[in-house]
């Protein structure tokens, strides 16, 4: 086979540099080894001094794949106002001030399992500073150090588009994402660059944990394929199958990742 088709198919991302939020655990840390291992730099961000030792962990994994990727991490709060912009900021310096993004997955996020009637302004703040605010503001610090042909990748879910009890707040901030997906599509595409969204179903994970058992046990048994929880690397893979050429044509969209759960 030749060199170069090889080298397409074996490391599609092979030159490029990512930045994956919430990287430390869960989805995020699973898309980072996936887009790691598919040829591509990444950037880890995380937000706890607590998840340190599970960022060295994973920075110590990517780095020894066969092909050495590079690994950095940097550690921000994307709930506040400051963080979107210390993250590039860092960037900058570890990039002698030649930064140059391929892939931004805004993958950090936070839910609060409460009723209409226990919600309180600072479980508000906490839920949209990060979920809507803190994606908006690092997209936008991001926007001046995008290459042509650049991949936005949105971690929505589910919930977006269905009424789960206690969880107004996750679901709306998901659904929010949804229509800036579609907006920042309409706006970013003239260069070649892709906005989209992946809406995972339940998978198991840290956060899944926090989901009330009966809206998991009732996604498994409607869940055509098996019945069952999706994986960390199945929802990896289609992130990452998006931030690769074969994602080129595709922007503005949705694309539900529950095993059939939700069709859209």
């Amino acid at each position: 086979m030749d060199a170069q088709v090889d080298k397409d198919y074996g490391l599609p991302l092979d030159g490029k540099l990512a930045l994956v939020t919430g990287a430390s655990r869960g989805i995020g840390e699973g898309i980072a080894f996936e887009l790691a291992s598919r040829g591509a730099s990444v950037v880890l961000a995380y937000a706890s001094p607590s998840s340190e030792p599970k960022i060295n962990n994973l920075k110590k994994r990517i780095e020894s794949l066969p092909h050495r990727p590079v690994a950095y991490s940097v550690r921000a709060d994307l709930g506040s106002v400051e963080g979107p912009g210390q993250i590039i900021s860092e960037l900058l310096q570890w990039t002698s001030n030649d930064l140059h993004l391929d892939i931004l997955v805004n993958n950090a996020g936070l839910e609060r399992v409460k009723s209409l009637a226990e919600i309180q302004i600072d479980d508000y703040d906490a839920v949209y500073n990060l979920n809507v605010r803190g994606i908006i503001l690092l997209t936008q610090a991001v926007l001046p150090h995008l290459e042509a042909n650049a991949r936005i990748i949105n971690l929505g879910s589910v919930g977006a588009r269905a009424g789960f009890q206690s969880l107004s707040l996750y679901c709306s901030s998901k659904a929010a994402l949804e229509g800036l997906t579609r907006c920042w599509a309409a706006e970013l595409g003239g260069n070649g660059t892709t906005v989209n969204c992946v809406n995972p179903g339940p998978v198991q994970s840290e956060m899944l944990d926090n989901i009330p058992k009966e809206i998991v046990d009732m996604q498994k048994a409607q869940t055509p394929i098996q019945n069952r929880l999706g994986t960390i690397q199945e929802v990896a893979n289609i992130v990452a199958g998006l931030a690769g050429k074969d994602g080129a044509w595709v922007t503005g969209q949705v694309i539900s990742a529950s095993g059939g759960w939700a069709m859209y």
